[in-house]
């Protein structure tokens, strides 16, 4: 034990010893509270990044099913869309709209996900499909040549 002289000043016989003796235990405070800042930041950051990833998925559901849909075309809009939702079902999202216009779809899905300071929330994700336009300037395929652009 520091010999302390009772006053909160430092005892001159003791130069070394706390000049108040409220100060002890501060420390291990303000560890805590360097400890409790750092998990919060973590914690946004690991939101942030699952958000991101979940995001992409979502997109990516939205971009298959809209090729799915737009393959299933000429079968019509409830066929196109009825097969937009299965491939979005299997990506683990959910097809929240589906429009055929002419050859031209569009399909907007949604993903669930949970996050640690936000809670549960939903991602959304969007794309269009349609046929390609075959032109001179275009990289699409040439008639006959089996090559692109050639």
């Amino acid at each position: 034990m520091i010999p302390w002289n009772g006053t909160g000043r430092r005892d001159p016989d003791n130069p070394d010893g706390p000049d108040d003796p409220d100060d002890r235990g501060v420390a291990t405070v303000w560890a805590a509270t360097a400890v409790a800042v750092l998990i919060a930041v973590l914690a946004a950051m690991l939101d942030l990044a699952g958000a991101t990833a979940v995001r992409h998925r979502a997109e990516a559901a939205a971009d298959l099913a809209a090729l799915a849909a737009a393959g299933h075309a000429l079968d019509g809009g409830e066929a196109a869309c009825a097969r937009a939702t299965q491939v979005a079902a299997s990506s683990g999202a959910r097809v929240v709209l589906c429009r055929l216009r002419g050859w031209e779809v569009v399909v907007e899905v949604e993903v669930g996900v949970r996050l640690s300071l936000l809670g549960a929330t939903t991602v959304r994700g969007r794309a269009r499909a349609g046929p390609v336009v075959v032109g001179p300037s275009s990289g699409a395929q040439r008639a006959g040549t089996g090559r692109p652009g050639r």
